[in-house]
């Protein structure tokens, strides 16, 4: 599950509430063990989705660096090609 994960600091452009969520409902999923939670548990599930989602959202506003910002579109070749490499 967790596999879609992926860095979110440093891009060029930022990146997007939508990418947090993405990655904030990854990682609900992962922790509650199912990709879709039951009827029961549908609020506690998405609250804690919008919860993360916050979180990342903060945490990417305040972190700094020094290095250059990386261009999604080169690092996104690159995983293609370790990915062609390792299941070739």
């Amino acid at each position: 599950m967790c596999r879609n994960i992926r860095t979110l600091f440093n891009f060029e452009p930022p990146a997007t509430e939508q990418e947090a969520r993405d990655a904030a409902l990854q990682f609900v999923r992962k922790i509650a063990g199912t990709t879709k939670p039951s009827r029961a548990n549908e609020a506690a599930f998405d609250r804690a989705v919008a919860e993360v989602t916050t979180s990342v959202l903060g945490l990417l506003a305040t972190l700094q660096t020094t290095a250059p910002p990386r261009n999604r579109e080169e690092v996104a070749a690159q995983a293609k090609e370790r990915s062609r490499h390792r299941f070739a």
